[in-house]
């Protein structure tokens, strides 16, 4: 019974924990956006067909109009503008956090749920406002305990106005997404352009895109690539010459990784289970040896090979189902002890899989019917005279 009970609760704890992982990553890709992809500044070589001398080159909001322009499989971009050397002061405590300038459907892209207040909107960008938007550690460092809507903020002594507040996302002690402030793309150029650009006036920090759908994301990468190329004097297909993250390409890696984990993990789940089934049929096979004597009486009383067939085989699967019970209730329970834990980033609690429950009890009763089967037909075979004789 311990071993039926440990190889069942083995392998739904090991699946549950993976699931887990996989839903903790899950929520952080679904925290980005929805199939988003990332491109910034990057190094092109400094003449054509030159891999020995490399120059760099920053992104432009003309890179930005021209992806609307000529990317058919693109469904949405933004530029942004990024600098993380503004200082945020209100009247209570001062902030550091990342500041951004974005357009108003920059939140149709990334995933940006507001709280309270309201968000950019398309008069914000066009009248340059000084107004913004804090994320949730932002705004519980500048306005502990308070209300923030309707509150200044100073950003390197510019006022500005807060409009809105954003929930927090993430797990645990990671901050750094919920320091964000954000602000108009056109104000942010006004007063806090991108750093280090030369003579370039409309350089931008990066840019987010989503492809039309999903599977077409690689299509929607080259084209970005070809405007890029394009606008900065390099040929297209030029190895390493981006700076990009593909998130999309990211999560269908780390989801093949889960799934090999998952049958990896399973695997030696039923592995362990199907030890506990061998002892077992091992111990009912001692358990026929030791009752002998018992046997041979019931048979000599009139017991059929049918009462002896069933009596066994009822054992068996008894144990096996009521071990296997234990096992699928202790998992439960020490899944739903860890429910009560804090979470480290990337992880959410390990969860009872129901499709591994089903595949643990299928497997269960594959066990109890072996493990009852056998010894009772060996039962069952024995003549009442060498039973009753056997010592």
């Amino acid at each position: 019974m311990f071993g039926i009970a440990w190889g069942v609760g083995s392998l739904l704890l090991l699946v549950g924990l993976g699931e887990g992982f996989r839903s903790g990553n899950r929520k952080q890709f679904d925290e980005l956006g929805e199939d988003v992809m990332f491109i910034w500044g990057g190094r092109a070589p400094a003449m054509n067909g030159s891999f020995t001398s490399m120059r760099s080159y920053r992104l432009t909001y003309k890179d930005y109009k021209d992806l609307l322009a000529d990317c058919p499989d693109i469904r949405a971009a933004a530029p942004v503008i990024s600098r993380g050397d503004v200082r945020a002061v209100s009247e209570f405590f001062q902030s550091s956090g990342q500041l951004n300038g974005v357009l108003a459907d920059y939140n149709k892209i990334r995933y940006l749920p507001l709280q309270d207040g309201r968000w950019l909107n398309e008069m914000d960008v066009a009248q340059k406002r000084s107004v913004l938007v804090l994320g949730d550690e932002a705004r519980r460092l500048l306005f502990p305990g308070r209300p923030a809507i309707g509150s200044i903020v100073l950003l390197n002594g510019v006022r500005f106005e807060v409009i809105g507040t954003l929930k927090r996302v993430g797990h645990g002690n990671n901050n750094d997404v919920n320091l964000r402030i954000l602000i108009p793309f056109t104000t942010m150029r006004q007063y806090f352009p991108p750093l280090s650009v030369g003579e370039i006036d409309d350089a931008i920090s990066f840019l987010v895109y989503q492809p039309k759908v999903r599977a077409i994301h690689e299509t929607a990468r080259l084209e970005m690539h070809k405007v890029v190329a394009r606008n900065h004097g390099f040929p297209y297909d030029t190895p390493d010459a981006y700076d990009e993250w593909d998130s999309i390409r990211t999560a269908e890696q780390v989801g093949k990784i889960f799934d090999a984990m998952n049958v990896f993990l399973g695997s030696v789940g039923l592995v362990t289970l199907s030890l506990g089934a061998i002892g077992i049929i091992n111990i009912m096979l001692v358990a026929v040896a030791d009752r002998t004597r018992e046997i041979g009486l019931r048979k000599a009383l009139g017991a059929t090979n049918h009462s002896i067939l069933f009596q066994f085989f009822t054992e068996g699967a008894f144990l096996t189902v009521l071990s296997g019970g234990i096992g699928i209730g202790g998992a439960a329970a020490l899944m739903a002890a860890l429910h009560k834990l804090p979470s480290p980033p990337g992880w959410d609690p390990p969860t009872l899989v129901p499709s591994s429950a089903i595949l643990a009890l299928v497997s269960l009763s594959v066990a109890g019917i072996i493990a009852g089967l056998y010894p009772a037909r060996q039962a069952a075979a024995l003549q009442p005279v060498d039973a009753l004789r056997k010592e």
